[in-house]
């Protein structure tokens, strides 16, 4: 059974479906999961007025209702779900991040997996440093391909503060593999990097076996600025 707070939130959203809008979301992620039509700035206001009035869930209480969202079938309660972990990130305890995992290989495309890489437990890994060499190796050992790409995404924002040789290592293990989304992951983490040391960049992608599309992708905002 839901709890009390997760209803009123579900009930919430459900009234503001837009049925015309749904085919289009539908269409975008590839029919995968159903939506109820409500397009993210709208979704996002509608959760802010709930909040407000409700107060926002906390702790355990905030993790619980984030996993029940996620188990609703419409794509926009799983947005909502990372919304509400999003809230609880700044006091999440060390353990966290095995909740953080099991959002990444549940219900699994990019829309949440990049997301969570990025916004939840890149966030969470700076808090928490030590927990990084065991659970990166874990993951790119892992069979599980958005596992993966979590790995090679997840220190994104950290500019000046990225561990280029995890970084590197992470590309190196990840080159041969004939994954559309590691290969573009792979291309997206070096473009970012690139802002803070195109050099270094250059330099790796000239010395390292990659495939075209990350290549291309790496070099994207180097070559821009060249012109």
């Amino acid at each position: 059974m839901a709890s009390p707070y997760t209803d009123k939130l579900e009930t919430w959203l459900r009234e503001h479906r837009n049925k015309a809008n749904a085919p289009s979301m539908e269409a975008y992620m590839k029919n995968q999961f159903p939506f109820l039509g409500i397009r993210n700035p709208e979704r996002v206001a509608l959760t802010k007025q709930f909040t407000k009035e409700h107060g926002f869930p906390k702790g355990e209480e905030g993790v619980r209702v984030a996993k029940e969202l996620w188990e609703l079938p419409e794509r926009e309660f799983a947005y909502t779900a990372l919304l509400v972990l999003t809230g609880l990130r700044k006091t999440a305890e060390r353990e966290h991040i095995d909740v953080l995992e099991h959002f990444v290989v549940t219900k699994s495309w990019w829309d949440t997996v990049d997301m969570i890489a990025d916004h939840l437990i890149g966030f969470h890994l700076q808090r928490f440093p030590e927990l990084i060499p065991s659970y990166v190796d874990k993951w790119l050992a892992s069979d599980h391909m958005w596992l993966q790409r979590t790995a090679i995404l997840f220190q994104l924002k950290y500019k000046q503060r990225t561990d280029v040789p995890l970084l590197f290592s992470c590309i190196r293990r990840m080159a041969d593999s004939k994954e559309f989304f590691i290969r573009k992951a792979i291309g997206w983490a070096l473009r970012e990097y690139s802002k803070t040391d195109p050099a270094a960049v250059q330099s790796f992608v000239a010395s390292t076996e990659l495939s075209p599309l990350s290549v291309r992708e790496a070099l994207k905002v180097i070559h821009r600025k060249e012109k």
